[in-house]
């Protein structure tokens, strides 16, 4: 897709935009959106090579905590608490 990019926030056919995605990723990684939300994250990424980029990031860094700590399970509020924190630094990132 033309124009796409994680800095651009535009958005693309599906109607999802990359601070969306960005956003969102790891609710797509984790299988916690809708069919039709991951359609259209799964569509976005499909055309969107920066986007896809970031996700391959994010995908591999789960994988690397999960095999470092796979007998252990993040309290609720950890995971809150890092999710938030990614996302204070996408939003840094991307300013």
């Amino acid at each position: 897709m033309s124009g796409c990019g994680a800095d651009s926030g535009q958005g693309d056919a599906a109607g999802s935009d990359c601070s969306e995605v960005l956003h969102r990723v790891y609710e797509y990684l984790d299988g916690e959106m809708t069919p039709d939300d991951t359609v259209k994250i799964k569509h976005h990424l499909d055309e969107c090579g920066p986007c896809l980029q970031e996700y391959d990031l994010d995908q591999a860094l789960k994988a690397l905590v999960k095999r470092s700590c796979a007998c252990e399970e993040a309290p609720v509020e950890l995971r809150t608490q890092i999710m938030a924190r990614i996302t204070t630094i996408r939003y840094t990132i991307s300013e």
